[in-house]
């Protein structure tokens, strides 16, 4: 059975909950914004990606709120002042981060209700936070508004005029290290994720070479039982059926047998010695 929700049609109910947990896991954006008064303001957007590096331009959207249709304060102050600090949620400092979260006055400085410390930024007004391991300092270039009801969002483009990385979150090749930087994601309700050796793995893009596709593939390959679409894919990302090493030497076994073989190499990321037991 399939659940259909036609939009349409005003079919509505529950549509936030929906949207929040099938688009996941997302990244946070923990944002630092003034008003025209100089109230600070801190406060987490999961609605949130980078779309370009040149320039370098940060996409975050507050959404109105569903009770009470009013808008959030940090979409009220980059109004007013068009800066904004974005800095990223390392699972240390996540709950604080919930906490900001809380609907709390404008005159309120998060910074002190969730116990940031504060650093003063090069370029813009709006404070950077210490505890998080990456910080963007950032103008916002435009306010793109997509609804005037409760859940409407408000496309904030920002762009990075400084970025900011604790030196903590770098390899040995000055990389960003993705399980030194340990930062969340944000799920539906009140799902966080984790970055754990066990979430993550490598997938090698063919970059330098067209893979064959698996349209491709031998036929009793590309119909098989037991390979998955993740696996033929694997098996399809060589450019083309690679040759027999006659120096290897193989068992007797039948498609089936070969095939639950394969699957059990193509696991252990050894497609080459997958390729040999196929051919």
């Amino acid at each position: 059975m399939i659940k259909t929700l036609d939009i349409t049609k005003g079919e509505t109910e529950g549509l936030y909950k929906f949207l929040t947990a099938a688009v996941a896991p997302r990244p946070i954006a923990f944002v630092s914004t003034v008003d025209k008064n100089g109230n600070k303001n801190l406060s987490p957007f999961s609605f949130f990606n980078v779309f370009s590096v040149n320039p370098p331009i940060l996409v975050f959207s507050p959404v109105r709120r569903m009770r009470n249709n009013t808008s959030k304060h940090t979409l009220d102050n980059i109004h007013q002042v068009k800066e904004c600090v974005i800095s990223l949620v390392s699972e240390e400092i996540a709950q604080q981060v919930s906490l900001a979260s809380c609907d709390f006055d404008a005159e309120v400085n998060e910074f002190e209700k969730a116990g940031f410390t504060e650093v003063k930024s090069d370029l813009v007004i709006p404070s950077r936070i210490k505890e998080s391991p990456i910080n963007f300092e950032c103008k916002v270039n435009e306010i793109i508004t997509l609804g005037e009801q409760g859940g409407a969002g408000s496309l904030v483009l920002c762009e990075v005029l400084k970025m900011h990385i604790n030196e903590n979150v770098l390899d040995e090749n000055n990389d960003i290290d993705p399980f030194k930087l340990n930062i969340v994601s944000r799920l539906g309700a009140n799902w966080y994720g984790k970055t754990t050796k066990e979430s993550l793995y490598e997938i090698a893009k063919p970059i330098s070479r067209m893979g064959m596709g698996i349209d491709n593939l031998p036929e009793n390959i590309r119909n098989s039982n037991i390979l998955t679409g993740n696996e033929l894919a694997i098996l399809a990302s060589a450019e083309n059926i690679p040759s027999k090493n006659e120096f290897t030497v193989r068992e007797e076994k039948n498609t089936e047998e070969k095939h639950i073989l394969a699957k059990e190499l193509l696991s252990q990321g050894k497609s080459e010695e997958a390729w040999q037991i196929l051919i």
